[in-house]
């Protein structure tokens, strides 16, 4: 397996998706939402899967589907949960470049005005703020590029992500 795939994390609603499928097209890449290939594998939502095994099993599921994708010159568009798991962040260290997509917490408040319905994996009690502290590490543990993303048009954003590759 060659280490040629772009695997892009952070926080929901950094832009993963969208600089992903703009990024696939300009590199001639293919591009892989891992959301969707949970949901396919699963055959239900991300939210009933939520819903039905809690954020633990959730979690577990996702950590195990993400370690099993095996694809070549491809873009890989993570959850923003899938830095909880190991296996997975390893498995995408062995096939490509992880860049972490890095937004403001302002900045995140205004884009996710309702965390729960968007599907953000959230313990119950816990806020936006303590979930992008806990999470923001992870990104930045396993990231081999980071982009701020700061008040960049999504063409800047992957301006200075093809500038980092």
């Amino acid at each position: 397996m060659k280490k040629n795939n772009i695997i892009l994390i952070g926080m929901p609603a950094s832009g993963k998706s969208t600089v992903g499928v703009i990024l696939a097209k300009i590199l001639g890449y293919n591009f892989v939402d891992a959301d969707i290939v949970i949901q396919e594998k699963e055959n239900r939502k991300l939210s009933e899967i939520i819903e039905q095994e809690g954020v633990d099993g959730f979690i577990d599921i996702e950590n195990r589907i993400n370690a099993g994708i095996e694809v070549e010159k491809t873009v890989i568009s993570t959850g923003g949960s899938a830095v909880y798991g190991k296996e997975a962040m390893d498995h995408y260290k062995n096939i490509g470049k992880i860049v972490y997509l890095k937004v403001d917490m302002d900045i995140l408040t205004k884009r996710l005005k309702n965390a729960k319905q968007r599907g953000v994996v959230m313990k119950d009690g816990q806020s936006l703020v303590s979930l992008y502290n806990e999470r923001s590490v992870l990104y930045e543990k396993y990231a081999d590029v980071t982009i701020e993303e700061g008040n960049k048009t999504i063409e800047e954003v992957i301006a200075d992500l093809l500038a980092a590759l």
